[in-house]
């Protein structure tokens, strides 16, 4: 027996000694290429995807990182966050524009701009961009001849014209910033913030916008291969012909991140936070209610601090979900209800503090919880709270005040029936059979009564 167990912890130590010197050679026998895949607006969830990716990368001794890019752009702050990531990235990045009907539009270019290496694939385009307008009903950046004719007839009066003029002049200084560290065209670069100029993949590799035009991987693999880049101010030689290329999908935290911060999910989740806690308040010990919405608020809240919010829309929500509570316990002929439902849907609107594509909330959302949130608020709360406030109709409380009769004659205790049941009763003077007696009380399964007739003589 002794011997079988030494044999079988014998085997184990070999198996475990051969996996880690195999994990270990094959870390070292070959720097991976590590490709990541951006097939979406660009928001907390991408940042988080790259910034990680990244990492990895650099812990795994990777020769280079490949982002597969197809976006039409996104939120501002995590495109800002990516580049400092791809620039202090001790690991070349290449962005490859594919597949063919692929772009990268507004934040995607200037991610393009801030790479190593930037490849299209034919059948693809690069540009617009202008930096969209911040808050909810401003107007976007016009062309050059509408801003010039604007500036001739309000020569720079105006808030609104000024805060656009500061982010422009800062998206383009920002993006001839990358140019000038990769190299690439600046003069294009400035006209694709402030004339949102596009251009195909053709037209990028003769303008000294991207480096190479591929077909494919494996294509993109053999024209880098040999070339030289500056990573953090050293010189790196790639070597890349016939390497294998390694996926690195989004694990389930940066899937739960996705879900969580598109806008549509967050606004509904905040929407179920509340109810939830309304209803739970509304009816104490539900404790389903509550716990369902305590955690849809949280994690609400969480996607709203990651995302661009308007405060003042946040704001006219709360309100106007307030106002369509109130509407149920006190009403007003609806004027609390009309006022709340059109806080709600105008606070819904402004919500979101930006119009980068895929970062609005869609208005069908939007309406079909404004029609639930009436219904639900007015109509279903209203209802119960009316159904709260009626006389109580059964139970031993609706026995007090009642009319019972004695089943038998009785001195101190005995039976009476009332709402056809039967019932032990203590009375404090004799009762006869027949008689009606009042019930002054419930004590357990005893009713305490009082004759009537008694109660009449005595009051005359």
């Amino acid at each position: 027996m002794t011997n079988m167990t030494g044999k079988f912890v014998g085997v184990l130590l070999l198996v475990a000694g051969g996996l880690m010197l195999g994990g270990v050679a094959g870390g070292n026998s070959e720097d991976p290429i590590i490709q990541l895949t951006l097939e979406e607006a660009i928001g907390p969830a991408t940042d988080d995807y790259i910034g990680r990716a990244l990492e990895t990368a650099a812990r795994r001794n990777a020769q280079l990182v490949i982002i597969r890019m197809d976006t039409p752009g996104g939120l501002d702050t995590s495109m800002r966050a990516i580049i400092k990531n791809i620039i202090n990235s001790p690991v070349p990045v290449a962005t490859y524009v594919a597949p063919s009907g692929a772009r990268a539009a507004s934040a995607g270019t200037y991610i393009l701009y801030a790479s190593h290496i930037a490849a299209m694939a034919p059948g693809t385009n690069v540009g617009a961009a202008t930096p969209v307008q911040m808050g909810g009903g401003g107007a976007s950046p016009g062309t050059p001849d509408e801003e010039k004719e604007k500036g001739e007839q309000a020569p720079r009066d105006g808030n609104e014209s000024a805060m656009k003029r500061k982010v422009v002049n800062d998206a383009v200084a920002y993006i001839q910033s990358l140019a000038q560290l990769s190299g690439r065209n600046q003069e294009w670069a400035e006209k694709a913030v402030r004339e949102a100029a596009s251009l195909s993949a053709s037209e990028a590799l003769e303008l000294n916008v991207i480096d190479i035009i591929a077909t494919g991987m494996g294509d993109l693999l053999k024209q880098i291969d040999g070339r030289e880049v500056m990573v953090q101010g050293a010189a790196r030689t790639l070597n890349t012909a016939g390497m294998p290329v390694i996926p690195m999908e989004p694990d389930w935290r940066n899937r739960l991140l996705s879900v969580i911060t598109n806008p549509n999910v967050a606004y509904i989740l905040m929407l179920i936070g509340i109810y939830g806690l309304i209803f739970e308040f509304s009816n104490p010990g539900a404790i389903v209610p509550g716990t369902v919405g305590a955690i849809s608020l949280l994690l609400a809240l969480y996607s709203f601090q990651l995302l661009p919010v308007n405060y003042a829309g946040l704001a006219l929500l709360l309100l106007g979900v307030g106002l369509m509570v109130a509407e149920a316990y006190q009403p007003s002929f609806g004027m609390l209800g009309i006022g709340g439902l059109a806080a709600f849907v105008i606070g819904s609107i402004i919500l979101m503090d930006t119009r980068a594509p895929g970062f609005g909330i869609d208005i069908a959302v939007i309406a079909t919880f404004a029609i639930t949130s009436v219904l639900v608020f007015v109509v279903a709360i209203g209802m119960a709270i009316r159904a709260r406030r009626r006389p109580v109709v059964s139970g031993p409380e609706e026995l007090v005040g009642g009319t019972a009769v004695a089943i038998d004659d009785f001195d101190g205790r005995g039976r009476v029936a009332i709402h056809s049941e039967h019932w032990n009763a203590q009375a404090s003077s004799p009762v006869a059979k027949g008689q009606q007696v009042k019930v002054t009380g419930v004590k357990g399964l005893i009713l305490t009564v009082e004759p009537i007739q008694n109660r009449e003589e005595n009051q005359s």
